[in-house]
């Protein structure tokens, strides 16, 4: 397969494969990304931004980060400015969730118990660090990227992946419904969480392959 850097530099010798392979490579993450934190209709838009942003600053890019963080942290500074939009003043992600500012991503829809208790857990973290650890679970990036992501030290980042977990511990524990369910979601947390990973993108359309 032909990695991104390649890709990238046939996109700037006007190869539009290269841009359109590129998109179809990256799409599922970046939808993934928003779709837990804005529901269906402002994912939409905000993923188009994405990409439109993303390819329109490649002539600029450098390769000093991955085209995959470069494409986050994108993302990221998006769904900043959407959330401060909404509130007309800049707000502190790391203490504001998805849950504090009314949002209820209901099109996102889980198999099982435990995971629709993981979406409800990662909803009401502070929004950073709920965009910490489903790029962590879900895009399986190490806390180097992460730190890209998010404009922050590596050495944050890690210590907010940490602090991640036991709010997300926390939340489990005041939303479960039974003590059962609290046991089989904590005994293996990771693998449930990482289980989302293709259930927060969007059903294709009927008779779609």
């Amino acid at each position: 397969m032909v990695d991104d850097a390649a890709l990238v530099e046939a996109w700037r010798r006007g190869d539009r494969g290269a841009g359109s392979t590129l998109f179809e490579r990256h799409y599922d993450g970046v939808v993934r990304f928003f779709r837990n934190k804005v529901g269906d209709v402002v994912a939409s838009d905000l993923v188009q931004k994405t990409f439109l942003a993303c390819f329109e600053g490649l002539a600029a890019y450098r390769g000093e980060a991955s085209l995959r963080t470069y494409l986050y942290a994108i993302a990221y500074r998006l769904l900043c400015k959407h959330y401060e939009a909404q509130r007309r003043n800049r707000i502190d992600l790391g203490s504001v969730s998805v849950h504090d500012l009314g949002h209820s991503p209901s099109e996102v829809l889980a198999a099982r118990e435990e995971q629709r208790l993981m979406l409800a857990a990662l909803r009401r973290l502070p929004i950073e660090y709920q965009a910490l650890l489903e790029l962590h679970y879900w895009e399986q990036m190490t806390a180097a990227d992460a730190a890209l992501v998010l404009e922050i030290p590596e050495g944050t980042a890690k210590t907010r992946l940490r602090r991640g977990r036991q709010l997300l511990a926390a939340q489990l524990a005041a939303l479960a419904s039974s003590p059962e369910l609290l046991t089989r979601t904590n005994s293996d947390l990771e693998g449930w969480a990482r289980g989302l990973r293709e259930q927060v993108l969007p059903a294709p359309p009927r008779g779609a392959r």
